[in-house]
């Protein structure tokens, strides 16, 4: 398909849930569309709700001018566009100046408003990858097993890098009220691979791995010389497919938020929280003791208000 025709058929199409044809939609939201489907970056993410917080004008702007007001360089102006499908800004921007032009003849929308709905619409994107996980929570007993498996995995291993770490880091911290040995991973290479092994010879059998946007080259490395020192491993991601997908025994996807500068984990989070859930369904005698033991502890030496 030839450049930009892709985006502009995506205007001109019935939206999904037979919502009205992107013609007939507010303005913001039309430059909103083009971006659906993307995995953008922070940074293109940033020129993207420059272009949707100020449209009648920046769609007139040259490419030196749109940098400059975003604050980035020309070519990740160039980089955004082809990311979009187009040849380059100017066709882009082609694309942009009807809609602007009909913001000004209609009743524009403020500047307030369009962000307020940009933040409205990031929440509706995270209701929806909730829901992808109800679908995916409906049948059990993946999570049931795998809860099972990791619950049985002593030591248990943890892994998360760059952006994945803070989930990491939250199923790491409550499995260790009901697990007796977690071990975190949250740095590649050499590290990783130490921890890995002294898991493995500890008598570990499962490696639980985090990888979401943007999956890094450590993450993969990790997971290949966990499985190579015979642990298996599951893994929460937004990905059906792919390099990391394939190296795994088991995956788990949810959907990031990704209509906001930097992705948001309502969904992998709530994920996470299931397989927690089953695990501590998996030995409720031990849950029980442990969860008691910590509430002992955490009294005696007052350790919340």
């Amino acid at each position: 398909m030839p450049s930009g025709q892709r985006a502009r058929a995506q205007a001109a199409a019935i939206t999904p849930g037979g919502q009205a044809p992107e013609h007939e939609r507010a303005p913001a939201d039309r430059v909103r569309a083009l971006f659906n489907g993307h995995r953008l970056s922070p940074g293109q993410r940033r020129i993207a709700q420059y272009l949707i917080d100020h449209l009648t004008e920046a769609a007139f702007l040259s490419i030196t001018e749109l940098a400059e007001r975003v604050g980035v360089s020309q070519p990740s102006v160039t980089r955004f566009a082809t990311a979009l499908g187009f040849s380059g800004y100017p066709a882009l921007r082609d694309m942009l100046q009807p809609i602007a032009l009909s913001a000004v003849a209609g009743t524009p929308e403020s500047s307030k408003e369009i962000r307020r709905n940009a933040l409205q619409a990031a929440v509706d994107a995270e209701i929806a990858n909730l829901e992808n996980v109800r679908r995916l929570l409906a049948d059990t007993d993946q999570v049931l097993d795998l809860g099972r498996e990791l619950a049985r995995s002593v030591p248990l291993t943890v892994l998360g890098l760059r952006i994945s770490v803070s989930l990491a880091h939250y199923f790491a911290y409550a499995a260790r009220r009901i697990h007796p040995d977690v071990r975190l991973i949250t740095e590649g290479g050499s590290v990783a691979y130490d921890t890995l092994m002294q898991a493995r010879a500890a008598g570990g059998t499962w490696v639980l791995a985090f990888a979401m946007p943007r999956h890094s080259k450590e993450t993969l490395a990790a997971v290949q010389a966990a499985r190579s020192a015979g642990l298996r491993v599951a893994l929460i991601t937004d990905l059906t497919l792919g390099p990391l997908v394939d190296e795994v025994d088991v995956a788990l996807t949810a959907g990031t938020g990704s209509r906001l500068v930097f992705d948001s984990y309502a969904a992998p989070g709530i994920l996470s929280a299931a397989v927690l859930q089953a695990m501590a369904d998996a030995d409720p005698e031990r849950t029980q003791a442990r969860l008691e033991g910590y509430e002992q502890v955490a009294e005696q030496h007052g350790f919340f208000l």
